[in-house]
C-alpha cells in the first residue's frame, strides 16, 4: 500500500502515481468501523471489476477539530498510524492523505472534484449516505453527482446497520464512554485498542501484590468509563490476558486527577518500563469505587483478576 500526503492545492510534480486510475472511498473514517468497511469494500470492489487502483482519502486532522465544531473530535477512535495499518489489511492499494486545514476548508464542491479527484486521476468515487464536502459542508452526495457527471462514477453506500442500529462513530463513542465495550466492539468489527508506552507509575500494586504496567497513551484516544476491563495485552508478538483500572485510584487519590490506564497482566512478572504496548478491550467488569482500605482492595483486584480470567478464557 502506498500512502500520499497531499496539501491543497496539490501539486503532481512529487507524486508517484504511475499513471494510475484510481476508485477512492471517500470519508475521515474515524474508527474504521463496520459501516466505514462497506464503503472501503466497495471502491476495491469497483477497482478490481474496471482493472484500476483502489484508494483511500482521508483527512488530518478531524475537520471539525479544525474548524471548532466540537472539542471530542480532539479525541480519536482510531491514531493516523493504526487507520492506516486497518486500511492496509483491507487490501487498499492507495491512501490520498489531505491535510486538513483552514485554506483546505473553504474549498469548494466544485474546487474539489476539478483539483482534486480529477486531478488525480479519479475515475469513481465511492461516499457513504452522509458524506458531506466543500466550504461549510456545501457538497453532499447528490452534489457530488452533479459535478462528477460523465468524468467520474459515483456511488453511495446507505446506511448500515446492525441489529437496527445505525453504525456510526457517534454511536461507538457513546457505548466507550459508558463502558458498553463488547456493544462498541460489535460495530467496531474488532476490540476497541490504544497503545502507548510502559511508564513508571507510584509502583503501590507490587507493594500488595498486583504490579501493574502503567500506559501513557500514544494519541488522544476518545476517553471511555472510568471503571476495570477484561483486556488482551501486546508486547511485540507477545500477547497476555489482563485486567485494566482506568481511573482516579480514590482509594489513594481523594482529590480528582488525570485518569490513568494500568493493567495487571496475569501470570507475569517481567519488568517492561520503557517498552511499547497495545491494549485491546474485551468486557467491562465493574466501575471503579474507593474502598474503606487496603484488604478491601486487595481482596477486590483478586476477584476482578479471576472474573478477567474466566471472561478471557471465552473470547
Amino acid at each position: 500500500m502506498k500512502i500520499i500526503t497531499l496539501t491543497y492545492p496539490i501539486s503532481l510534480n512529487d507524486i508517484e502515481l504511475n499513471d494510475q486510475s484510481f476508485s477512492i472511498a471517500l470519508g475521515h473514517f474515524d474508527g474504521v468501523h463496520r459501516g466505514h468497511q462497506q464503503v472501503i469494500h466497495k471502491a476495491i470492489q469497483t477497482a478490481k471489476e474496471r482493472g484500476i487502483a483502489s484508494a483511500v482519502m482521508t483527512f488530518h486532522p478531524h475537520p471539525k477539530a479544525i474548524l471548532g465544531q466540537g472539542e471530542q473530535y480532539y479525541q480519536c477512535l482510531t491514531p493516523s498510524d493504526t487507520k492506516l495499518r486497518l486500511f492496509q489489511e483491507l487490501g487498499v492499494d492507495y491512501v490520498f492523505v489531505v491535510s486538513f486545514d483552514m485554506q483546505f476548508s473553504a474549498i469548494t464542491p466544485h474546487a474539489f472534484v476539478e483539483e482534486i479527484l480529477k486531478k488525480l486521476s479519479v475515475v469513481n468515487v465511492v461516499a457513504g449516505f452522509d458524506f458531506r464536502f466543500g466550504a461549510r459542508g456545501a457538497g453532499n452526495t447528490e452534489v457530488l453527482k452533479e459535478l462528477c457527471a460523465s468524468d467520474i462514477s459515483v456511488e453511495v453506500v446507505e446506511a448500515f446497520e446492525i441489529d437496527g442500529i445505525k453504525v456510526s462513530s457517534t454511536v461507538i463513542r457513546e457505548y466507550l464512554e459508558q463502558g458498553q465495550i463488547e456493544q462498541a466492539n460489535h460495530l467496531l468489527g474488532r476490540r476497541f485498542s490504544v497503545e502507548g508506552t510502559v511508564v513508571t507509575g507510584d509502583q503501590r500494586g507490587r507493594t500488595i501484590g498486583f504490579p501493574t504496567a502503567n500506559l501513557l497513551l500514544a494519541a488522544p484516544y476518545v476517553t471511555i468509563s472510568l471503571g476495570v476491563y477484561a483486556v488482551k495485552a501486546y508486547l511485540g508478538n507477545r500477547r497476555f490476558h489482563g485486567v485494566l483500572n482506568h481511573g482516579m485510584k480514590p482509594t489513594f487519590n481523594k482529590d480528582d486527577i488525570v485518569p490513568v490506564m494500568e493493567a495487571h497482566l496475569l501470570d507475569f512478572s517481567e519488568d517492561i518500563y520503557g517498552e511499547h504496548m497495545q491494549i485491546e478491550f474485551v468486557s467491562f467488569i465493574r466501575k471503579e469505587q474507593r474502598f474503606s482500605g487496603i484488604q478491601q482492595l486487595i481482596e477486590q483486584i483478586g476477584q476482578d483478576a479471576a472474573q478477567a480470567k474466566e471472561l478471557l478464557s471465552r473470547n
